[in-house]
């Protein structure tokens, strides 16, 4: 391949040394994050001309137009590094785990004197204890809700003395210990949220013992109530341990045992977590950007993500073949455990061999059940534009769909919303809003509003038509390609505004457009007083309640964020010789309208543009 000038000067210059190289692509973009022992060697090497890269390699080195490196120490050091730049930037030819931003972990606020059991996306070291990733919020509160049978933690904000005269209702319903009152000591209430970790851990036979120890001593004072408490707890513990499959003995190491299976591009990984010898969960993961790349190297990358994210490390991972950079995950394995060591290691006989299949055979499952999900719900999005189709007496099913609405509060701060759809689904890149300037303050006009927003789209779409033959030029794709459907939030005042705008443009023979009035769910069409309404179990008619919903989403949203920021600006507005200039040379020199309230007069004056007069106004009106 034909390098340029920049690229060739950056590969005569590549140091040997170990560290992390970064491909960033035309418009800047961080594409690909790697390491290696020789940085000369390695990145030399994308840029042979060698046959046996793969397409994905051959179109990511078509990307890069720049590359940036970074020296370590270590190998690794670009191991961490690596991992940390990757989960920054998320670059679009690593593999990545699929929304792993959005994973929910279990936090123990193990920090404060009395714990609270929360659940968060995000770990940071404040003290406290996390337990996760999981790959789905709604089992995670599942869970909670059964541990909170067993260890009925606390869920209020009260500031826990001891000494509240009574409790709340979730101790009444025995879902709280009400340490507020005194009901349970803080070493008693910190000894319950420490089983509840070891139980989340998989560690429950010292639990157990210790209760019925507890419970068998509460019996021989007398205390029947506590002992009864204390029989219920065990038994609630008891059956689910009784469900969690015993694999190994007791005295096995911890282990976590990993299995994949790949399909038409797709990769799903299946984790059994196996704690004091039982199974004691699993998950499943999928995998993005794993298309040309061997099933080692996944393995490898899934390995190194999964661990960079998980709150906590077992002593032994078992995989299902050798991953070419074992030696040196391991030893980062170990400096995440603390200096504990961990063993990546193959089984190749015996019941660990036998797991490492199962977990193989799950991951296999779970993708081909997926896989049959998401086709299914292809099915009812190509159903949902049939059905358009056929109501609306389209040429073509609607692939992308273009609602409009217009938001805001007795004409203040109005926002015009454009949001879009393709092949039934949400396209958020292309979500456009509109600051409405046709209409003053407290004279709402929705109809002129709505005018104004098309108005400005097709002109946008005219400007990006005539500049089509300008070589280099960006097109901003909201705006350059015509929607094959326009619904408006709205009636028939709204759409007959529409109407006209479209007819300037020449545009009614070319996009259908139709208006949605929001009590029947009516439909209108242009020069039409008949309304249709579509069958109220139609996949088109869920559909257009979708979009007509997420279109009032997204315009509510951008008004108040408009209105948020006016309020803040209309309180210098209204001061007596304090115009636009002044107002936002003091918001930019004080950050904030409280900043300003403290200042004081001399500090007022000092501001670029601002006089003494101007200053006392100021300090007058916002007293």
């Amino acid at each position: 391949m034909q390098l340029t000038e920049k690229i060739q000067g950056i590969l005569a210059t590549l140091p040997t040394k170990p560290g992390c190289y970064i491909y960033r692509n035309a418009e800047g973009t961080i594409i690909y994050v790697g390491k290696a022992i020789s940085l000369k060697n390695r990145v030399r090497s994308y840029f042979h001309a060698d046959s046996s890269h793969d397409n994905k390699t051959r179109r990511l080195v078509r990307d890069i137009t720049d590359i940036e490196w970074i020296v370590v120490g270590s190998e690794l050091e670009a191991l961490i590094l690596e991992m940390n730049l990757i989960k920054k930037h998320r670059p679009k030819y690593n593999i990545r785990l699929k929304d792993d931003k959005k994973y929910p972990y279990i936090k123990i606020h193990w920090n404060e004197p009395f714990p609270k059991v929360t659940v968060t996306r995000n770990m940071i070291e404040d003290g406290s204890r996390y337990f996760g990733p999981y790959t789905s919020a709604w089992a995670v509160h599942q869970t909670l809700e059964v541990l909170r049978k067993i260890f009925p933690y606390l869920t209020c904000d009260r500031e826990i003395t001891g000494n509240d005269p009574r409790a709340c209702l979730y101790y009444d319903i025995k879902l709280c210990t009400a340490p507020c009152i005194g009901a349970i000591s803080q070493a008693g209430y910190r000894q319950m949220i420490s089983d509840l970790m070891d139980f989340l851990s998989g560690h429950s036979e010292h639990i157990v013992i210790r209760l019925q120890n507890d419970m068998q001593k509460a019996s021989e004072e007398m205390r029947f109530e506590k002992a009864a408490a204390l029989r219920d707890q065990l038994k609630a513990i008891q059956s689910i341990i009784e469900r969690q499959k015993i694999v190994f003995g007791s005295d096995y190491k911890d282990s976590d045992i990993i299995a994949m299976a790949r399909a038409d591009g797709e990769a799903c990984v299946q984790i059994f977590f196996i704690r004091g010898g039982k199974l004691i969960g699993r998950e499943y993961f999928i995998l993005e950007g794993t298309e040309d790349t061997a099933d080692n190297e996944v393995m490898s990358e899934f390995v190194k993500r999964f661990y960079t994210e998980a709150a906590n490390i077992p002593e032994q991972v078992m995989l299902p073949q050798e991953i070419e950079e074992r030696i040196i995950i391991s030893q980062w394995l170990r400096s995440k455990r603390g200096g504990e060591k961990v063993e990546l290691i193959v089984p190749n006989q015996g019941q660990p061999q036998e797991l490492v299949k199962m977990a193989a055979e799950n991951a296999s499952e779970t993708l081909q059940s997926l896989r049959a999900q998401w086709q299914a719900d292809a099915h009812k999005q190509e159903q949902a534009l049939s059905d358009l189709q056929t109501a609306l007496k389209l040429s073509a099913p609607p692939n992308r769909i273009e609602c409009y609405d217009v938001s805001h509060t007795q004409g203040v701060a109005t926002v015009g919303a454009m949001i879009v759809f393709e092949q039934g689904v949400p396209a958020k890149r292309l979500y456009r809003k509109f600051n409405i300037e046709s209409t003053s303050i407290g004279a709402p006009d929705d109809f002129a509003s709505m005018e104004e927003m098309l108005t400005r789209r097709f002109r946008r779409w005219k400007g990006s038509q005539e500049k089509e033959s300008d070589v280099g030029s960006k097109k901003d794709e909201a705006f350059s390609f015509l929607p094959d459907l326009i619904i408006i939030d709205g009636g028939k005042g709204q759409l007959s505004r529409v109407v006209k705008v479209m007819e300037e443009f020449n545009l009614m023979d070319k996009v259908p457009v139709v208006g949605l009035a929001k009590q029947e769910e009516e439909i209108f069409f242009p020069h039409n007083s008949q309304p249709l309404i579509l069958p109220r179990h139609s996949q088109g008619l869920y559909l257009v309640q979708r979009i007509r919903d997420e279109a009032h989403r997204f315009g509510i949203t951008a008004h108040r964020n408009k209105r948020s920021k006016l309020g803040l600006a209309s309180q210098l507005d209204s001061i007596p010789e304090i115009g636009p200039t002044r107002r936002k040379a003091l918001l930019k020199h004080f950050g904030s309208i409280d900043k300003i309230k403290e200042a004081s007069i001399e500090e007022l004056s000092a501001v670029k543009g601002m006089n003494e007069t101007a200053a006392k106004n100021v300090k007058a009106n916002l007293e």
